[in-house]
């Protein structure tokens, strides 16, 4: 902690411009907020961070706040998103940095998003500090002619207002009413699902993933989660004094954990990016097989928007993660320590009195010997199409396209897939093949959620398939494989694809194969010229030279 001792005068001198008194003998409480005017689920998080400040100076420490950078993946889509994903690395590094020069004793990280959370996460493994999360809680779900919506509603409707099914007015209307007020999107994208393993993993307090942002029927900040962030300010100052610090939390057994919840209720691909980036930050290993290995082992539990009617604050209606995690137990560790007191598994036990209190509804999280289906949401492809492996969405995906075969329609770039659907020059059965848009080719592995979501609502999801080495929003349904790894900007097979080569993607058999030989496939790439992509000057340009490949969460130094 600075302002210690005598030669402390100097940075005690400084604080007091600041405003900040008598700063020795108190603990340092570094408060890490992503609060801007740029971003739907942290445009409220200014009043959150008040109140965890008021609770860490009513436990005798003192806050000190800081900012850092927050990207909105549904804003920043087309070309912005080059921006989003290498975000992450900023995130981590400006928080890890502000804590390491100021000395703080405690951390508590204010993020409710995709690139956000994870970040954070990043820079809370490099220091190893007592360290609590606060997301900043759901959306309010909007209404439309009788049907609750979320953000994902509004990325299809652009597909069916193409096919005519709706007009443009309604179109309107749907976009304006999908997105009521601030708060994290009421769907299961990135967002929610890290929102949900902050959670799971014992950092964010018991109910924060599925709180409402803004109180029932306002748009002011809700008193509920006030009062979580409240607590976490006490319970971040008597985490000091117990000596439970980030990494003694997010152990290699709560990464596994946090695959299994991931599996359970058919989260975001994103996370095996994520988690694999932590798990480097933390010195481990966390590869596809394990993904594939706990996939296999865990029953879908849950599914959410997009994959079915339900919005995530149906989650919290059933008594939220306490509930999920109680109904998980036989296949969690859960004698883990949490960052606010307690253990995982007294968690889990705290949800009994919610299913009591009949909280629990086994509709919406089915128990394990009733589950939706036998295996868990996101599956691992292999083959001489992803021979480091390839990531879907499998609760996503209708059991008509568990298995196709169909023709390659090769795009270099997200634009040009987009405006080939838009225009109606699709044909079912088609694989749509988009390649060059990895962490170095893109650069920044850009998500294609928009001509995903287009897709779907053109009425395609049960007729043409989406491959990329690129990445999907967490709300992305339909056959849509990502994360084709070696990406073809590094000469991975994506790039000796031809359009008419017969590409076979088999689901169940965990297989994404195109019908070329070794021989025909080497030969190819031999004589394959990379394309020339000028990238800007700056730090994408520093990114594309350094960042990892995909499988290993595409981390910059790899």
């Amino acid at each position: 902690m600075k302002g210690r001792g005598l030669v402390g005068a100097y940075a005690r001198g400084l604080y007091h411009a600041c405003g900040v008194r008598q700063p020795e003998g108190r603990p340092l409480i570094g408060i890490a907020n992503s609060w801007n005017e740029l971003v739907p689920g942290h445009i409220h998080l200014r009043q959150v961070a008040q109140a965890v400040k008021k609770g860490v100076r009513a436990a005798g420490g003192i806050p000190l706040e800081f900012n850092t950078i927050a990207l909105c993946d549904g804003i920043c889509q087309g070309a912005g998103m080059h921006a989003v994903l290498p975000s992450r690395e900023i995130i981590a590094a400006s928080v890890e940095l502000t804590a390491r020069a100021y000395g703080f004793d405690a951390l508590v990280c204010l993020a409710s998003c995709d690139k956000i959370v994870p970040g954070m996460l990043m820079a809370a493994a490099r220091l190893d500090l007592p360290t609590l999360f606060v997301s900043g809680g759901l959306m309010a779900e909007g209404e439309w002619e009788g049907e609750r919506l979320v953000t994902s509603d509004i990325k299809e409707a652009i597909g069916r207002a193409r096919r005519g099914e709706i007009s443009r007015r309604r179109l309107h209307q749907i976009e304006r009413a999908a997105c009521p007020g601030p708060g994290v999107c009421n769907m299961l994208g990135t967002a929610n699902t890290m929102c949900v393993v902050l959670e799971a993993a014992g950092l964010s307090m018991p109910g924060n993933a599925t709180v409402q942002a803004t109180a029932p029927g306002a748009r002011r900040v809700n008193p509920a989660l006030l009062e979580m962030a409240h607590e976490v300010g006490r319970r971040v100052v008597a985490s000091i004094e117990r000596g439970i610090t980030f990494r003694q939390v997010v152990t290699a057994s709560t990464l596994r954990n946090l695959i299994c919840v991931t599996q359970a209720i058919g989260g975001s691909t994103n996370l095996v990016l994520h988690l694999a980036a932590l798990a480097t930050e933390l010195g481990l290993t966390l590869g596809l097989d394990e993904w594939d290995r706990i996939g296999r082992q865990t029953p879908l539990l849950a599914r959410f928007k997009p994959a079915s009617p339900r919005p995530v604050s149906d989650l919290g209606r059933a008594g939220g993660v306490p509930a999920l995690l109680k109904r998980l137990a036989p296949l969690l560790t859960l004698d883990i320590p949490t960052a606010f007191g307690g253990t995982l598994a007294e968690v889990a036990a705290r949800a009994e009195v919610a299913a009591r209190a009949e909280v629990t509804d086994s509709d919406i999280i089915r128990p394990l010997d009733a589950p939706l289906a036998p295996t868990g949401g996101i599956a691992v492809l292999r083959g001489n199409l992803a021979p480091d492996g390839a990531v879907v969405k499998v609760s996503g995906v209708s059991p008509a396209m568990m298995q196709h075969v169909g023709p390659a329609r090769v795009f270099d770039r997200e634009e040009d897939v987009q405006e080939c659907l838009l225009g109606g020059r699709v044909q079912p059965g088609d694989v749509l093949v988009v390649r060059y848009e990895g962490p170095r080719g893109g650069p920044g592995m850009r998500e294609l959620s928009l001509p995903a979501a287009i897709m779907v609502g053109m009425g395609l999801a049960d007729s043409v398939a989406m491959v990329t080495d690129g990445r999907f929003s967490g709300a992305t349904r339909g056959p849509c494989i990502g994360h084709v790894s070696p990406e073809a900007a590094v000469g991975g097979p994506l790039a000796a694809l031809r359009d008419g080569d017969i590409v076979e993607i088999d689901i169940p058999a965990r297989t994404l194969n195109v019908r070329l030989s070794d021989e025909e496939l080497r030969a190819r790439l031999r004589e394959w010229v990379p394309p020339s992509k000028e990238i800007p000057s700056g730090f994408l340009r520093l990114y594309a030279r350094h960042v990892g490949p995909a499988e290993r969460g595409a981390v910059m130094g790899e």
